[in-house]
């Protein structure tokens, strides 16, 4: 799960898992797998490395169980 920002400032926690695809319009804009589609403040770029520091985490968790 991933913190993003709404154009109108209001923060929403997105599940990474299901993006879709991510573009620049100049607004970025993420396409879910359900169809759904939320344009948010952060770049592409930003919320790449979100998605990347949330997996790291998750995977760095998993190998702490092990």
């Amino acid at each position: 799960m991933i913190e993003l920002t709404r154009l109108n400032g209001v923060k929403f926690i997105l599940n990474c898992e299901f993006i879709e695809s991510l573009e620049e319009t100049p607004d970025t804009v993420i396409s879910t797998t359900n169809g759904k589609k939320f344009v948010v403040a952060e770049r592409a770029d930003e919320v790449v490395n979100k998605v990347i520091e949330y997996k790291r985490k998750i995977f760095r968790e998993l190998l702490s169980i092990n």
